[in-house]
């Protein structure tokens, strides 16, 4: 007997959905930060959390207010983001903070950039189910930035910092779920 029914693909928002989805709970991220010109190594450990956000919530339609769209609904998903970051060296110090993610589209939707409070957006498309690619731009600035969920306890991410045309910065990052 042969089977009439096709395979469907999953939409873009499906598959950043389901990304999201498996990205949700606690982590503990260890960093290296490489300044190119001058070989300075800025070492940090993050704990992380996150929570997938789904279409319609309030922290989406905020997104999107601060982002002065029409449709404060017209979001797909997205995810909410929270850190301790502990800069050990060369100049200690200790972050926190939060950040909102939003999907239309193609575009990423943030509260704020990597270093702004302002709202950005990114460029993003998937390499298969388990990796985001995101490219953003602000302030003189462009980020490159590749997340890639390993299994279900480890995340890789590596994120490049040009200016000017030039590279400045390469950040390197292994997350492992805490819970």
């Amino acid at each position: 007997m042969i089977s009439t029914s096709q395979s469907v693909n999953p939409s873009l928002a499906e598959i950043v959905d389901e990304y999201f989805r498996q990205s949700e709970g606690a982590w503990e991220s260890k960093r290296r930060y490489y300044t190119l010109k001058s070989g300075e190594v800025q070492e940090v450990v993050s704990h992380l959390t996150v929570r997938a956000l789904a279409q319609g919530c309030p922290e989406l339609q905020k997104l999107a207010r601060r982002h002065e769209l029409a449709d404060e609904n017209t979001m797909t998903c997205g995810a909410y983001t929270t850190w301790e970051s502990n800069y050990i060296g060369p100049s200690p110090k200790t972050m926190k903070g939060s950040t909102v993610f939003g999907v239309m589209g193609e575009l990423l939707y943030r509260d704020r950039g990597f270093s702004t409070s302002k709202p950005v957006t990114a460029q993003f498309h998937m390499r298969g189910p388990t990796t985001m690619c995101l490219y953003t731009e602000y302030g003189g600035s462009s980020f490159e930035e590749e997340i890639k969920l390993i299994g279900t306890q480890y995340r890789t991410r590596q994120t490049i910092i040009t200016r000017a045309g030039e590279e400045q910065m390469i950040g390197q990052y292994l997350e492992t779920r805490k819970g």
